[in-house]
């Protein structure tokens, strides 16, 4: 039993022919590939007559699907850097103050270094040395 070529001479069929031959090598890799899905694919394109309308309808699924992925990851994306943005902002609030706290503590603690400075004047004018 001899087993059929797959080899097709394209260039003696005309454009149809060619999309009929295209179109039934990839219903054979189909077959081979994915033979669950095969079936289903197969009865699609009988139900509209090989004419590649469910192409057409799954093409504009894909387009649709990737343009709601596309959507949606520039959303969270979007999100995600205005969360950033606000910790950004708060840590920077948060730093100021925090170094405005510092400035404060070091006027007085230069303020106290002066009056411990003046008393000790004081003292050693009065005489009162231990």
């Amino acid at each position: 039993m001899e087993q059929p070529s797959l080899e097709v001479n394209l260039t003696d069929t005309q454009e149809e022919g060619k999309l009929y031959v295209v179109d039934s090598l990839n219903n054979l890799n189909k077959l081979n590939v994915c033979p669950d899905e095969s079936q289903h694919s197969l009865d699609e394109e009988e139900n509209t007559g090989g004419t590649g309308e469910s192409m057409a309808g799954s093409n504009t699924r894909n387009q649709g699907l990737f343009f709601v992925t596309f959507i949606l990851t520039l959303i969270i994306s979007l999100a995600l850097v205005s969360f950033v943005i606000f910790l950004i902002i708060q840590t920077r609030n948060e730093m100021d103050q925090i170094s405005s706290r510092l400035l404060s503590e070091k006027k007085n603690i230069e303020e106290l270094k002066k009056i411990n400075n003046i008393i000790l004047k004081h003292l050693n004018q009065s005489g009162i040395k231990e």
